[in-house]
């Protein structure tokens, strides 16, 4: 049996999340569910914004789906990000963010790749202090283990895709310590798992040029923290925008599956939340984590049937429902 731990989270993510659970439990009928807490409104309600109990609840499950996260633009005492605390408290190391084209949504046709960025570390753990009232400094990390663990997902990921080409991205011209120490670990990793034949490297304002001018050129893009969210977010542009990016955070036996669009409060509670980004954040979980690759390519052609038939117009005030009955119905 599967246990999966759901964390609708703030904004649209109780609209959105619902649906995706819908199709999980169409492909995975003994699926147990539960359900638990974590965001913005959770740390106003409780004082905490990653509750322990939501904490030891996904460490039994082994897999989770979380909705969004609003966070505050300004420093809020004992507030940190829910989905950065889940991350890092669950050891979820490695994200995975993919970008194709689908019908209509897309601008360009053709394009199959997939960002796999490091996921707990860089400069997003947070260590930041004002060294006088006029500098602020910022501290990023970089670990051989973590390196050589992306990498290691990262030939998993080459094996079932058959990848042509995996492109180490980061900036060791200017940054010779920490992502020198990225690249190498990262490149003895995937040489040592015969890769070598397909593996380069690009600067990072490279890589963000070329994923705007050929993105089809690239099969599997492999950096760092930062670097990552950026690229993956600028990549996403090919697959019709942050509003359908699915993502999966995946660490050693335990998943969340989490879409890349915000909290989005301005339409929160209108029926224009569009709940695909969800639906494919599920079918990564199915194939990475559960190894259900049949299940989760269903879900992902319920959901090109489904964008080749609405021809990917808008449909305002009915999105939720509109998507959800007809991608639901094809899986069926």
């Amino acid at each position: 049996m599967k246990k999966l731990c759901v964390i609708p989270g703030d904004g649209i993510g109780p609209e959105v999340v619902p649906v995706a659970v819908e199709a999980i439990k169409l492909l995975v009928p003994d699926l147990e569910v539960v359900h638990a807490q974590a965001g913005w409104a959770c740390f106003q309600q409780t004082g905490c914004a990653v509750p322990e109990r939501t904490l030891d609840l996904m460490r039994e499950c082994g897999a989770g789906l979380f909705g969004a996260v609003q966070s505050p633009a300004h420093q809020v005492a004992g507030y940190r990000s829910a989905i950065l605390t889940l991350r890092q408290q669950l050891g979820l190391s490695v994200n995975l963010r993919p970008v194709r084209s689908w019908p209509f949504i897309s601008p360009k046709s053709g394009i199959d790749l997939m960002v796999l960025r490091e996921n707990s570390e860089g400069l997003y753990v947070g260590r930041e202090h004002m060294a006088s009232p006029d500098k602020a400094i910022a501290e990023r990390h970089i670990s051989r283990q973590a390196s050589e663990l992306l990498a290691q997902r990262t030939a998993q990921v080459a094996q079932l895709r058959q990848a042509r080409r995996i492109t180490l991205v980061h900036k060791a011209n200017v940054l010779p310590l920490t992502c020198g120490l990225f690249r190498d670990s990262c490149r003895a990793v995937l040489e040592a798992q015969g890769l070598g034949s397909v593996l380069d490297e690009r600067l990072v304002d490279v890589a963000a040029l070329q994923l705007i001018e050929q993105p089809e050129s690239f099969d599997l893009v492999v950096t760092t923290n930062l670097f990552g969210d950026v690229l993956s977010d600028l990549a996403s542009y090919w697959s019709g925008g942050l509003a359908t990016a699915p993502s999966l955070n995946w660490g050693q036996g335990i998943a969340l599956a989490e879409p890349v669009h915000g909290s989005a409060p301005d339409i929160a509670g209108s029926g224009r939340a569009n709940p695909i980004a969800a639906l494919l954040s599920a079918a990564l979980l199915l194939r990475y984590h559960w190894e259900l690759d049949d299940q989760a390519s269903r879900l992902e052609g319920a959901v090109d049937d489904f964008l080749k038939e609405s021809k990917g117009v808008d449909l305002g005030a009915q999105t939720t429902l509109r998507v959800s009955a007809g991608v639901l119905e094809r899986i069926k």
